[in-house]
Order: structure tokens, then C-alpha cells, then sequence
């Protein structure tokens, strides 16, 4: 197991046996006077699990913190739900994935594609391209606890991604999956490191998550977009809610891999292409809002009213 794997599994033990129950659960970042990001936005949205670097990697903080202080904060990730099984040995809760609670709705499907974008914010190197994210997070969505998966050339032609053979190699090249046979049908796929995947909420909750992150409803960008424009709609879409605080710009940007600005020039577009109505940039907060061009039956947009 490489350093990187043993480190994961430790505080996936700690996350697993020191859980609290959601009555009890709040923002440590709030009772430190939010002193673990730049801003003083105020807490708000849910209470969630955040990995944060720090240090440049020589300590890490695993703690609980709402959504709007762990957007805000640098170097973090969002880390799976868990739901506690039976009773079990600590050696034995670091094997086995738990099983949860309830069915997924579609807040949970945008909740988990917002996970595995902050996942991959952290796992991937920053200059990795969008159609390799779009990879990568339609991988770790559909892998089973081992990270292994088959993908069809469906798939890859349904996100435009067929062909790319430099994709499957930029991934190769940043150890997150070893390169497979892409001459086979499907082709067989193992990621590097699967650890995240051993208390991940269900196979199945991830698969239902993939599959609406190939059509995200409100912002589905056109089919002839580019996947930077892709890869921003997504992002948008898996914030388009009323729950919580609007993202900040930043955020957007670091879940894409992408500078502020190029995030602007993309956010013009999805403007362009009739995927969005409108966006504005609250350069007091850094909030980005945003209203869908044509949005579905019970759809809400972010704006100033649905996050005031």
C-alpha cells in the first residue's frame, strides 16, 4: 500500500469509528471564529466532512464543517458520507464499505457529483484538462469498492469522449489509473488508488449520480460544447439548488481546474449557447448567481432570493 493509500485508510478508520450523531455534528471551522478561510461569509448549508491539506501536505485536518466554510476553504475536499453499520472490530470497519440509508433523490445525485468534483480537485493535478475530469469523475462514480470498471464506447461517445486516446493517457500520466487495453470492448478500467471508494455511499448511489452527470438537470450545455463548457455547466448544476449559500467563484474555478477569469469567459458562453439565462459575480462575496436558460419543472435557481 503506497503512503498516500495508508494515510487515507487511517483517517477513513477515525471518520468511521469517531462518527457523531447529526444532532451533534457542527462547524468546527465556526467555533474557530472561521479562521480556516480567507472570508467571513457566515456558516451555512449542511454539516459535512472535510479533508483539508495544509502546509503544503506536511499536516492534514480531517473535520466536520458546513458546506459554505468548506467551499471557502483551500486545499479541501468533501469526504463521502458514511452510515455506520453493526457493531464490528476497528480492523473490520476499515475493510468493509457500510451500506446506506435510503434511496437517492436527485439532491442527492447533485451532492454526490459535487464530492467527486472536490475529490478530484485535490487528487488530480491542477493543469488537468476538463475532458480528462469529465473521465475521471464518470470513473470514480461508476467503480466498484476495488476501483475497477468496465466502460462502454456508449458512454465514451455520449460524453463526446471517444477517440481520445490522450485522455485515458493524461490520467495514466498523473498515476490516477493505470492505462488500460483501449482497443478492447469495454474497456476494462482500474483506478490507482481506490481507498475513497471503501466508505463511499453505494455503488448504485454513484452510478444514478454518473448518469445524471452526463444530462444535469437544469444546465445540460450543448452537445456540440466543449468539455471546459461541459465541465462548468456540470458545475453549476450541481450547485443549482436552494439549499445552502451560492458558490463562490473561486470554487467554481478550482472544481474545474480553471484561473477566475477563464471561469468568466466560460460562464459568457454557457450565456452564448442559451444554457444560462443570466450569471452575475458579487465581487464582495465572491458569490457567483445564476439563472438556467429554459429550467425544468421544479428546477431553482441560484439568485439573491433563493440564497438571502
Amino acid at each position: 500500500m503506497s503512503a498516500r493509500s495508508a494515510a487515507l485508510a487511517h483517517l477513513a478508520c477515525h471518520a468511521s469509528t469517531d462518527v457523531l450523531p447529526g444532532h451533534l455534528r457542527i462547524c468546527q471551522c465556526r467555533e474557530r471564529g472561521c479562521s480556516w478561510h480567507p472570508r467571513h461569509r457566515g456558516c451555512g448549508g449542511p454539516v459535512l466532512l472535510a479533508l483539508t491539506r495544509d502546509r503544503g501536505g506536511r499536516a492534514w485536518r480531517l473535520a466536520d464543517a458546513c458546506a459554505a466554510c468548506a467551499a471557502a476553504t483551500s486545499h479541501t475536499a468533501i469526504v463521502p458520507d458514511t452510515v455506520p453499520g453493526p457493531r464490528q472490530s476497528r480492523r473490520s470497519i476499515c475493510a468493509v464499505a457500510p451500506a446506506p440509508l435510503k434511496e437517492p433523490s436527485t439532491s442527492d445525485e447533485r451532492l454526490r457529483v459535487r464530492e467527486m468534483l472536490a475529490y478530484l480537485a485535490t487528487a488530480l493535478p491542477r493543469f488537468t484538462s476538463p475532458g480528462a475530469r469529465l473521465l475521471a469523475l464518470q470513473c470514480t462514480l461508476r467503480a466498484d469498492a476495488h476501483g475497477r470498471l468496465r466502460v462502454p464506447h456508449g458512454l465514451l461517445r455520449s460524453v463526446r469522449l471517444c477517440g481520445r486516446t490522450e485522455l485515458w493517457q493524461e490520467l495514466a500520466q498523473a498515476h490516477w489509473l493505470h492505462l488500460p487495453d483501449l482497443k478492447s470492448t469495454p474497456v476494462a478500467v482500474q483506478l490507482r488508488d481506490a481507498t475513497l471508494l471503501d466508505h463511499a455511499v453505494s455503488r448504485r448511489t454513484r452510478r444514478r449520480a454518473a448518469h445524471w452527470a452526463l444530462h444535469p438537470d437544469p444546465l445540460a450545455a450543448p452537445a456540440a460544447a466543449t468539455p471546459a463548457e461541459h465541465l462548468t455547466a456540470l458545475a453549476l448544476a450541481a450547485y443549482t439548488t436552494a439549499a445552502g449559500p451560492a458558490p463562490d467563484l473561486a470554487t467554481i474555478a478550482r472544481l474545474c481546474g480553471h484561473s477566475p477569469q477563464q471561469t468568466s469567459e466560460l460562464l459568457d458562453r454557457l450565456v452564448a449557447t442559451r444554457t444560462l439565462s443570466w450569471w452575475r459575480h458579487h465581487r464582495d462575496t465572491d458569490e457567483v448567481h445564476w439563472q438556467p436558460a429554459a429550467p425544468s419543472r421544479g428546477a431553482v435557481a441560484i439568485t439573491p432570493s433563493s440564497t438571502g
